[in-house]
């Protein structure tokens, strides 16, 4: 449940510290996303010198969410926190590195990349 005005965690070492979800993106009357979804941002916090500024709009893929998904066998996952992934316009990583454990549904979306670089897959 990622909706407008809502406040991720930056889950890569892009530079990018804090986002802030401005549109989850799929279709005009689209309200809130989930893990695996594509978002349009706004760089609310980064460390300095880095190549992603604060008040910079960038795209991200949601990879934890604090809101509970079902899966289809039945069962749930749920994260800590709300933590999004910059990526760029052939949905691949800005950054190099993930931090923290991501959910397997960014697989079945084709962020195969993502998957690959993050320490753990729950």
């Amino acid at each position: 449940m990622i909706q407008q005005q809502t406040r991720l965690k930056v889950a890569d070492n892009s530079g990018a510290k804090e986002i802030m979800c401005i549109r989850v993106l799929g279709g005009s009357f689209r309200r809130d996303g989930s893990i695996g979804d594509v978002i349009v941002a706004s760089v609310k916090s980064a460390t300095p010198g880095s190549a992603v500024k604060k008040g910079d709009v960038v795209k991200a893929v949601i990879v934890r969410m604090r809101k509970q998904k079902r899966r289809p066998d039945g069962s749930y996952i749920r994260f800590d926190d709300n933590a999004a992934v910059l990526i760029n316009e052939e949905k691949m990583p800005k950054g190099t590195r993930i931090f923290g454990p991501v959910a397997r549904e960014l697989r079945e979306k084709s962020f195969m990349k993502i998957v690959s670089l993050a320490p753990e897959v729950l």
